[in-house]
C-alpha cells in the first residue's frame, strides 16, 4: 500500500523552477518513494529527521529530501535540488 505524499512550500517553489525533464524524473522518484519510503538514505546530526533520495537527471545528480510519518502513512517532500549546496541550503 502506497504512502500519501504532501509537498512543503519550499519543495513546491523549487519544483516549479525545474526543467520539464527534471520534473519528470522527480515525479518518477516520488512514485518510487510512495511505494517504498525506505529507499532514501537517513541523515545524521542536524538533519536526523530527514531522508535523501538521489537520482540523475540531465547528466546531473539531484537530491530529494523528505521525511516520513509512518503513523499516518505520509511522506513530506521537504526539498529538491542539485547536489551543490543542497545540505547548506536545507539547514537554513
Amino acid at each position: 500500500m502506497n504512502y500519501a505524499v504532501v509537498q512543503t512550500r519550499r519543495f513546491g517553489r523549487a519544483y516549479k523552477k525545474l526543467h520539464d525533464k527534471v520534473a519528470g524524473a522527480v515525479d518518477t522518484a516520488v512514485a518510487l518513494l510512495a511505494a517504498d519510503p525506505g529507499l532514501g538514505e537517513a541523515k545524521k546530526g542536524d538533519l536526523a529527521a530527514l531522508r535523501v533520495y538521489k537520482f540523475h537527471a540531465l547528466g546531473q545528480l539531484y537530491l530529494l529530501g523528505y521525511s516520513v510519518d509512518d503513523g499516518v502513512r505520509l511522506i513530506y517532500l521537504e526539498a529538491i535540488g542539485p547536489h551543490e549546496n543542497f545540505y547548506r541550503d536545507l539547514k537554513r
